[in-house]
């Protein structure tokens, strides 16, 4: 791990520990993922979270890799929902159904992405994370499915990969080393029970009317 990327989970910290006082005592004002949101995303099916980490593909596309783990409490579990390049995400506005966001891996920086690569176990769709400091490319946009107006925190949802429409997606395929144990994720073009997801642990951002950030964007 390098300087750069200490600094980025110091930071990353400190933004959650300024979370947590400012929301001492409050009462949350809704049940929505929000724009801004710090979350970990559990595959229903197969009971793992998305995760990345600073290990790359060996093969397909050579990027970050993308997988699911078993436990609940690893760091490299959580990702910040974001808006699509170039449109404004108001922090702390729920996230409407049919909503193009970009999900941005808090360690790393990068953003989960998809392209047709296909993927190391299972031949679908390599899904990977890619960019830099939170900044890609349009393949980085993922389409939030789910049955109302806004995304339920206690909702199942899909999210659709818009360049490509594939869904993302889990079938148990597990790695070897370096990632042992570790689920491959990827993406599926039908929509089915492996490709549904719920939030699990997260820092859900209130409302603000405090200017937005470049990396809330």
């Amino acid at each position: 791990m390098d300087l750069s990327q200490v600094i980025r989970i110091l930071m990353n910290l400190l933004c959650l520990v300024f979370i947590f006082s400012k929301s001492e005592g409050r009462e949350l004002d809704s049940n929505y993922v929000t724009c801004g949101s710090l979350v970990k995303l559990l595959n229903t099916r197969h009971n793992v979270r998305l995760h990345s980490h600073d290990v790359k593909y060996g093969s397909g596309s050579g990027q970050q890799s993308v997988t699911g783990v078993d436990s609940a409490d690893d760091s490299n579990s959580y990702w910040r929902i974001r808006g699509k390049p170039d449109v404004l995400c108001q922090r702390g506005s729920p996230i409407q159904c049919g909503q193009q966001i970009r999900i941005t891996h808090m360690t790393t920086g990068r953003n989960l992405h998809s392209h047709h690569f296909s993927s190391p176990l299972s031949n679908n769709q390599e899904v990977s994370a890619f960019g830099e400091s939170g900044e890609g490319d349009d393949l980085d946009v993922w389409m939030v499915q789910c049955g109302g107006t806004y995304w339920d925190r206690d909702d199942s949802v899909r999210f659709k990969h818009v360049g490509t429409d594939a869904f993302l997606s889990v079938t148990g395929e597990q790695y070897g080393s370096p990632i042992r144990g570790q689920r491959e994720v990827h993406g599926m073009h039908s929509p089915n029970y492996h490709n549904y997801w719920k939030v699990m642990e997260g820092v859900f951002i209130q409302p603000s009317n405090e200017p937005l950030r470049h990396d809330e964007l």
